[in-house]
């Protein structure tokens, strides 16, 4: 039961960002950056990645 909410919560992360970031809200600064795409994406591998590191030290994964 560990391993499968630590696998959900890893694959909400990205999910969460990713639903934020694709609304299509007018006054969202990163979406006129040059590199908003890049940080976005990068926020979201971090964030998993961090993740997936905290539930392994832990003994969920």
């Amino acid at each position: 039961m560990r391993r499968i909410s630590a696998w959900a919560a890893i694959l909400a992360t990205p999910t969460l960002v990713a639903g934020i970031h694709g609304m299509n809200f007018t006054h969202m600064p990163e979406l006129r950056w040059t590199y908003g795409y890049p940080l976005a994406v990068t926020v979201m591998v971090g964030a998993a990645a961090l993740l997936h590191r905290t539930f392994r030290r832990n003994g969920w994964l």
